[in-house]
């Protein structure tokens, strides 16, 4: 999907923060749990994260992973499911959308065809089908 909408309006709660090292095994643990697409240990390090912690506990994130050239993607958005429902996925997609904008690139992301929800969501935010595409996701077997 690719942004065709116009500058997102800027968070104003004051809960989004940009994460880093500090911040890497609760990235992955809330990645494990909701599975937002592959997110490894060293996902982080790809572009900037940004999350929202409650009572010092990280419960949503998104960031930045692939970077083709005058393209950033939107990558890692997910929510502990204890707080969704809750805008915290836009709040974090918008945030998101708004830096890639600032730094003149156009942002992307890929969905899975059956998370619905999502799609709907980013519809509502500004991205647009561009191509539908068949993804293989490989791993090191373990042992």
């Amino acid at each position: 999907m690719l942004y065709a909408g116009s500058m997102p309006s800027a968070d104003d709660a004051g809960e989004i923060a940009e994460l880093g090292a500090a911040d890497s095994a609760d990235m992955l643990a809330l990645a494990r749990l909701t599975e937002p697409g592959p997110f490894e240990a060293e996902t982080w390090r790809m572009g900037r994260f940004f999350g929202v912690r409650r009572a010092g506990r990280l419960v949503a994130m998104g960031g930045q992973r692939l970077h083709p050239p005058g393209h950033i993607e939107l990558s890692g958005v997910c929510t502990h499911p204890d707080c969704r429902g809750e805008g915290l996925a836009t709040r974090l997609t918008n945030h998101v959308t708004g830096v890639i904008l600032e730094g003149g690139e156009t942002p992307f992301l890929h969905a899975w065809a059956d998370n619905t929800g999502a799609i709907a969501l980013y519809e509502k935010l500004g991205y647009r089908l561009r191509r539908e595409v068949n993804v293989a996701v490989f791993e090191r077997a373990k042992g």
